[in-house]
């Protein structure tokens, strides 16, 4: 839906008005034909086309919620020790206001949480476009096919059992990702 935008911006040729993205973004919406007609106008060259810049390889983002700082802490520093780059909340209330900020490419939930648990946070997410394509991966304690099935049901991606093993961890990232993690060289 395209909005008049004030008499600031209305009166500079080309604008044809404002929208609200997806995301919440306010954007411009540009009317090429009186740019165009102004450019010939003015006689005005066209840019030459330069080269996009290499975009720089970064690390991917993970985001462990789990109510336990023990958990999140040696969650954490495994992945760190993968060189990714790890984020962490302590529930789901806590990884709502976080993300609203960033978007992370994996997140790994606890179920049992207090204020909201892993299985409405994983509900949320998969309810929200900016964010339903978030591969996640619950990790609980509870082993049983039953809490599987309801994690499978409401969106995740994966399920580790606690305690796991580092080597788990990694794997099913790993997986997640579509990554190889090499731990990273302590010299």
């Amino acid at each position: 839906m395209i909005k008049p935008v004030g008499p600031q911006i209305s009166s500079i040729p080309g604008i044809l008005g404002g929208t609200i993205a997806a995301d919440g973004q306010v954007m411009i919406i540009l009317d090429m034909g009186p740019l165009i007609r102004r450019g010939l106008e003015m006689d005005i060259e066209p840019p030459e086309v330069i080269a996009a810049p290499r975009q720089e390889s970064r690390q991917p983002v993970v985001m462990v919620v789990d109510d336990s700082i023990t958990m999140r802490k040696v969650t954490s520093r495994v992945l760190e020790s993968h060189s990714l780059e790890v984020i962490t909340a302590q529930d789901g209330i806590d990884a709502i206001e976080q993300l609203h900020d960033r978007v992370p490419d994996l997140m790994l939930l606890d179920i049992e949480m207090p204020r909201m648990d892993g299985y409405q946070l994983l509900e949320h997410i998969r309810a929200d476009a900016r964010l339903r394509h978030v591969p996640i991966v619950m990790i609980t304690s509870r082993a049983g096919q039953k809490h599987r099935k309801k994690a499978r049901t409401a969106g995740a991606n994966g399920y580790l059992t606690k305690p796991y093993q580092e080597a788990e961890l990694v794997e099913q990232v790993s997986e997640m990702l579509k990554i190889e993690l090499v731990p990273r060289r302590s010299d």
